[in-house]
């Protein structure tokens, strides 16, 4: 999978953290109060220094053992003082930054439901995935250390310069002194880890992508032996993390390495400068203690500005990440009724629809073009076409899981483009081509399509999709079906979830080629059940076979994204060559419709299609 480009922009970090604010808004008197008792924690160390300065100029220079025991106990309360403080700031951050992760998770699965089917197919899951997981834990790590941290250790930094320039101001010049090369060298070192940064991240994602492909699709890895090749993928990117991951720890390394050395050396000189200071009378050796002391204690803050800046450059770049998910729009609302636009008859109406993908080049011809089909009340209609004639994509604009780019889509006069969402998606019900199951129970799988349906409702939709298979199942209806539904076999998934299309009994149904996984036999019980459950609704059945085409009143021929013949079965063998190939030799069906239905030729009996389809499949012409 190509790794997603880490294009390195000018952007602040500053400016990406503060997109956070939203989130961490509701927790800031307990972030503002954490930060503040650490900085009074860090302070009191700074506090050391002045006891020992009164200490080595008071009573070790009189030679006063009670007054050093005093100074000693003043030592070990302001040491645990400072335990005590920092513990304190430790328990007041923590519930409330796993809320604010929690919180932020919550809305990115919220958004991921509502963004546009053609969002999901750009996106790798594994990116989305390493979002809502490592990116987010990145983030309550930053909250809850670096962040305090960088106003705790910037706050220690001025108090102790404030301090040593009170002490002696010649000394302090020395050490201020490497700030300037400090700051050049910090400004270098997170432009590049900001780049490298955002290339690791990507590069987690993209490897997240591949393991959960592998463990979805462990049976064919297995079936066709990948293994190797596989794991060969796997490491591939994983090297490619790991360089990824060395240049960070060389960048890291190296600004570390700095920042110790050049205020070591400056300590140095300042030792050997006090030093010839006291010899010479003009500073007490208190004094020097106190100043040398001081600027010890300054050692972490200053240490520690690469590592707190490299994890503020990663959180920025998870800000990022997690903000490029949440910008990106949500499914349109429902648009305003177009004024003096044609009242459209009932049923199901598609006028001059068109479409084409977000991500088509431009000029490219639509999938779909000039659309013009209509599906009267009560009727069924079969969609026939080659592969990629665009069956899959016009039924999928009903629901509107992709939106027409022109004309539009009428349902009982009302155009789907008015429609709220939740009230369109109750009147259409799906069955798609690829029968997803969740890790949930049997009955929970099937009441996703009618929410709040009755134990009646549930046990009528399964037993027309012949789904009598759960009774036998080890928990009936609560069973556990696992991830993607991979427990039970192809043909029960579908089974499943054609049940889950019609438990609730919708106006507009869409069904997908829905039997195309079952055996004759089970095919054949299944569409007498469906015949009664279409003979109560307006329907669109996408169909690749003579027997599913039976089930329909009419059917339309797609071709190159167009109409290009309606009519019934036997009109169409007769008068499309396109269509008499398509169906392969089932032109010889010429028994009536079942009772009940519409025309007189809709097709032959369950029995008599069983026989027929039978015939075509030994003569290789069964689809």
């Amino acid at each position: 999978m190509p790794e997603k480009p880490a294009e390195h922009t000018d952007r602040s970090a500053v400016r990406s953290l503060l997109r956070l604010w939203p989130y961490v808004r509701p927790v800031r008197v307990r972030l503002f109060t954490a930060a503040f008792v650490a900085i009074v924690a860090s302070c009191l160390g700074l506090v050391i220094p002045l006891v020992l300065k009164w200490m080595v100029d008071g009573p070790v220079a009189d030679r006063d053992p009670g007054g050093v025991w005093l100074g000693a106990l003043y030592l070990l309360l302001l040491g645990i003082a400072e335990a005590l403080l920092f513990g304190l700031r430790r328990w007041l951050v923590a519930r409330p930054l796993a809320s604010v992760e929690a919180s932020m998770r919550a809305d990115l699965y919220r958004h991921l439901q509502r963004l546009p089917v053609a969002f999901h197919d750009r996106w790798p899951s594994g990116q989305l995935l390493s979002r809502g997981t490592t990116d987010l834990m990145l983030l309550r790590m930053f909250l809850a250390f670096p962040l305090t941290f960088l106003i705790v250790n910037a706050t220690t930094i001025l108090v102790g310069f404030v301090i040593l320039f009170a002490q002696d101001w010649s000394l302090g010049l020395v050490l201020l002194a490497p700030a300037v090369p400090l700051m050049v060298l910090c400004s270098l070192f997170e432009s590049k880890y900001a780049v490298v940064a955002r290339r690791s991240q990507d590069q987690v994602g993209d490897l997240t992508t591949v393991v959960e492909e592998s463990v979805l699709g462990i049976r064919v890895i297995k079936g066709f032996g990948r293994h190797r090749s596989q794991a060969l993928a796997f490491r591939g990117l994983s090297q490619r993390l790991r360089t990824t991951e060395l240049v960070k720890a060389r960048l890291l390394a190296g600004i570390w390495a700095l920042i110790t050395v050049i205020p070591e050396l400056a300590i140095g000189a300042a030792l050997v400068l006090g030093t010839i200071e006291v010899a010479d009378g003009g500073l007490s050796a208190g004094t020097l203690v106190a100043f040398l002391s001081t600027a010890l204690a300054l050692r972490w803050p200053v240490e520690s500005i690469g590592f707190l800046l490299a994890m503020s450059q990663e959180s920025a770049t998870a800000t990022d990440r997690y903000f490029e998910v949440m910008d990106v729009a949500e499914e349109a609302d429902a648009a305003a009724a177009r004024e003096n636009a044609p009242a459209a008859p009932a049923g199901m109406v598609f006028e001059g629809v068109e479409f084409r993908y977000p991500d088509a080049e431009p000029g490219s011809p639509p999938v779909l073009a000039r659309i013009d089909l209509h599906v009267r009340p009560g009727e069924t209609m079969a969609l026939v076409g080659g592969t990629g004639s665009g069956k899959t994509t016009l039924t999928a604009l009903v629901p509107r899981l992709h939106e027409v780019t022109g004309g539009r889509i009428t349902l009982d006069g009302e155009d789907i483009a008015t429609m709220e969402r939740p009230r369109l998606r109750e009147l259409v019900s799906v069955a798609f081509e690829e029968p997803t199951l969740f890790s949930a129970t049997v009955g929970e799988n099937v009441l996703m399509g009618a929410e709040g349906a009755g134990d009646d409702a549930v046990r009528r939709a399964l037993a027309v999709a012949q789904a009598d298979f759960v009774h036998e199942l080890p928990q009936g209806l609560d069973t556990q079906v696992g991830e993607q539904g991979l427990s039970l076999s192809g043909g029960q998934r579908q089974r499943l979830a054609l049940a889950r299309a019609v438990v609730g009994e919708p106006r507009f149904l869409v069904l997908d080629d829905p039997l195309s996984a079952l055996d004759v036999h089970t095919e054949t019980l299944v569409e007498a059940a469906l015949r009664r459950v279409l003979e109560r609704t307006t329907a669109v059945v996408v169909a690749h076979r003579p027997s599913t085409v039976m089930l329909a009143d009419r059917v339309a021929l797609l071709s190159g994204g167009r109409i290009s013949a309606v009519g019934t079965h036997q009109e169409l063998l007769r008068t499309s060559a396109e269509y008499a190939h398509l169906m392969s030799g089932a032109g010889h069906d010429r028994a009536p419709a079942p009772p009940g239905r519409v025309p007189a030729d809709r097709g032959p009996a369950p029995a008599e299609r069983a026989t027929a389809e039978h015939a075509t499949a030994e003569e290789g012409g069964s689809r």
